[in-house]
């Protein structure tokens, strides 16, 4: 009997023979625009809410099946710890899917789970080159920051992904807090 580790390796080794080439993902960014509009414009958290989860559904749109069948895998991986296999899967999405953000914000959440903060920043920072309104990769590179000892640094970044999303958790942990006097 194959364990399920087994079989996401089977998969990843097959990536390059399954998949030639993966599509570029498509503009996304009038989509985006428009829900960031919703999310500041949103009078409860519950509202805005609802447009980050329309955010992260556009962003985690697959440009084809099989980057899709490997996001999914990796984040079988993730949701029950698995990191490593996680890696495996999110480290061949971004080879054959380099133009796809979110292959890099799910490879640096990862790194960033395991404390790799180094190697999380470098993979947010490319997620940013390619979606720069990418409103989870602003806060998870923010939170890297943080992590780094570069709180400064950090709570700008994360003031950024609050200003284009006023209703982020994370809006908590700046120095004042959002909504405060500075």
């Amino acid at each position: 009997m194959r364990t399920p580790l087994a079989a996401a390796l089977t998969l990843f080794a097959a990536a390059p023979a399954l998949a030639e080439t993966c599509p570029p993902p498509p503009d996304v960014s009038a989509a985006i625009d428009t829900l960031i509009a919703d999310a500041q414009a949103a009078e409860t958290y519950m509202s805005g809410r609802d447009a980050f989860r329309d955010m992260q559904a556009i962003w985690r749109a697959a440009p084809d099946s099989w980057s899709g069948e490997l996001m999914a895998v990796s984040q079988e991986r993730i949701a029950i710890r698995d990191f490593k296999g996680a890696l495996l899967g999110l480290d061949a999405l971004v080879e054959y899917c380099p133009s796809w953000a979110e292959a890099w914000n799910q490879r640096a959440y990862v790194k960033f789970l395991q404390e790799d903060y180094e190697a999380a920043l470098a993979d947010v920072e490319r997620a940013l080159e390619l979606a720069p309104r990418h409103v989870a990769a602003l806060s998870g590179k923010g939170l890297t920051l943080m992590r780094l000892g570069r709180e400064a640094e950090g709570d700008a970044v994360l003031r950024e992904a609050v200003a284009l999303h006023p209703w982020l958790p994370e809006r908590g942990l700046l120095d004042p807090p959002a909504g405060a006097p500075r």
